[in-house]
């Protein structure tokens, strides 16, 4: 009995050791990061270009659709949603295969502005302590705004500006509830999701963006079977 309570000690204690390691080089790699170029300066670049769209200048129906698909509880959770990122984890194990991530649409600023599209688990760590940073020292719409115009939407267009005017020759803020459900699906995959590549892969998104946008309160079933 003594034998097993020492082990489970030693267990826990392996694991806080390697928590911590883990987390003192994410916290270095965000530190090399911002020593090349700090994070409000990152922020005032973006936010300072020509066709930067603010939260108010687009249309309700992308808002929505962005927040549902990508991060439907977006305004209640902070920098990091650990529910999210547990119900991943449950629903990666269960089907076998990587099927969500779990990252906020703080996050995923953080990956758009401060880091690389590198894949790694120094870079996710280091995300972590970019997304305290960001709403530490902006808004949630603020916020919203940096990821929509930062994210890449296939055909060369980054940001939703270019998108918008790229794929329907109109402003973001008179995007309907059709290419506003298209749109938000993109930056999940575009080069599967462009409407340009894969028309049917896109329209399938499309319709998971639009069944999001229904489960959580955001458009009627009416409206969402007008989308043909």
């Amino acid at each position: 009995m003594k034998f097993i309570k020492k082990l489970i000690i030693a267990i826990i204690l392996l694991i806080v050791v390697a928590c911590s390691i883990v987390f003192l080089i994410g916290q270095s790699y965000y530190s090399k990061a911002l020593k090349e170029k700090p994070l409000l300066t990152r922020v005032d670049e973006i936010t300072s270009k020509e066709n930067f769209v603010k939260f108010e200048d687009m249309s309700s129906y992308y808002r929505n659709a962005v927040i549902s698909v990508e991060d439907h509880r977006f305004y209640d959770h902070g920098p990091v949603d650990f529910i999210a990122i547990a119900r991943a984890i449950f629903t990666n194990i269960k089907n076998g295969e990587l099927q969500e991530g779990g990252s906020t649409i703080t996050q995923q600023v953080a990956k758009n502005i401060v880091f690389s599209q590198e894949q790694s688990w120094v870079r996710k760590v280091g995300e972590i302590f970019a997304a305290y940073d960001l709403e530490k020292n902006y808004t949630k719409k603020e916020i919203f705004e940096l990821y929509v115009n930062t994210a890449y939407f296939g055909d060369g267009y980054y940001g939703i500006y270019d998108a918008s005017y790229g794929y329907y020759n109109k402003s973001p803020k008179d995007l309907n509830l059709d290419e506003s459900s298209m749109l938000a699906g993109v930056p999940n995959a575009p080069s599967v999701y462009a409407p340009t590549v894969n028309p049917d892969l896109a329209k399938k998104r499309q319709y998971h963006v639009l069944n999001t946008m229904l489960e959580y309160g955001y458009i009627t079933k009416d409206e969402s079977l007008s989308i043909k």
